[in-house]
């Protein structure tokens, strides 16, 4: 029995309430949200048609019996399915905006986001330059470079149509038709042959890269996504293995390529040891994202 609201009940105790809630219910996390707080703030600023970050300055302010009792409902929901949060709600936010979601494709969420937020990715990309990002899902990527590069042009590409679909969506949403080409293909088959004039000055991709040890043991909130976009083979380096060998020719002669492969570090350095791979800080660590210079796979 969900708890009866005390009028006049406040932002910030929805939120707790809900927070109690879902504490409780052995969920786990991680698709865009690090705990149940932060998925309690999510649920409740949707209902008051504020953004998660916005809700924060109106902690105080009052909420509708209404409003009290959808946002339960949403929790209800998240309990019983064991769904990312963001699939229930049709939306995700990274690094302060927001995408459509849906369960064709992955729920935006990648340590890269905070490397094109904080700037790190701009010595690689000059003025009037080319990006690709590789393996897009759902766009989220490709969108932030765009936005925090609004002179460069991005290509994105993905395998899936109905990932695409969600892509275009986005892209849409944020007026961005005539800065992103969106591709489908396998990988590099999505692009024209490589030639001069369509080399990249950097590549991002957050591709599948979950071993089968790992993929096995998933929590049911990641099998509520693509299979397709989350296993990477035995070792979690299957398209990996085919990014890096064909990624220099599709490079400018100063590019870089930049790969997320999550906990996979170890099977990283077993799979290309020869490969003198820059590792860029981010959030959860050291080893979690790297950068590869053109010249080092030449």
């Amino acid at each position: 029995m969900d708890p009866e609201p005390q009028p006049p009940l406040t932002v910030n105790q929805c939120i707790e309430l809900i927070s109690q809630k879902l504490a409780a219910a052995n969920l786990h996390y991680g698709h865009g949200a690090i705990d149940a707080h932060s998925e309690a703030l999510w649920i409740t600023s949707k209902q008051i048609h504020l953004s998660p970050a916005e809700t924060l300055d109106h902690l105080g302010d009052s909420i509708s019996d209404e409003q009290y009792k959808k946002a339960f409902a949403v929790a209800n929901e998240r309990i019983s399915t064991r769904k990312p949060l963001a699939y229930i709600l049709g939306e995700a936010w990274l690094m302060g905006v927001p995408f459509f979601c849906s369960e064709q494709s992955i729920v935006p969420r990648s340590w890269i986001a905070e490397l094109i937020a904080d700037g790190s990715l701009e010595p690689w990309l000059p003025a009037d330059g080319k990006a690709l990002d590789l393996c897009t899902g759902n766009g989220s990527l490709a969108i932030l470079l765009a936005l925090s590069c609004p002179d460069i042009r991005v290509s994105a590409c993905d395998i899936s149509m109905p990932a695409l679909s969600v892509a275009a969506r986005n892209v849409d949403r944020h007026s961005l038709n005539s800065q992103i080409e969106l591709l489908n293909g396998d990988l590099w088959d999505a692009l024209p042959e490589p030639n001069e004039d369509n080399l990249f000055d950097l590549i991002i991709c957050n591709p599948p890269y979950v071993n089968a040890n790992s993929m096995s043991v998933l929590p049911a909130e990641y099998h509520a996504e693509p299979a397709l976009a989350l296993a990477g083979g035995e070792d979690g380096m299957d398209l990996i293995r085919r990014i890096i060998a064909h990624a220099p020719d599709y490079l400018s002669e100063r590019g870089a390529i930049l790969l997320e492969i999550g906990n996979e570090y170890e099977n990283f350095k077993k799979a290309f040891p020869q490969i003198p791979a820059i590792w860029m800080e981010v959030s959860a660590g050291e080893e979690q994202v790297l950068l590869i210079q053109a010249e080092d796979l030449r």
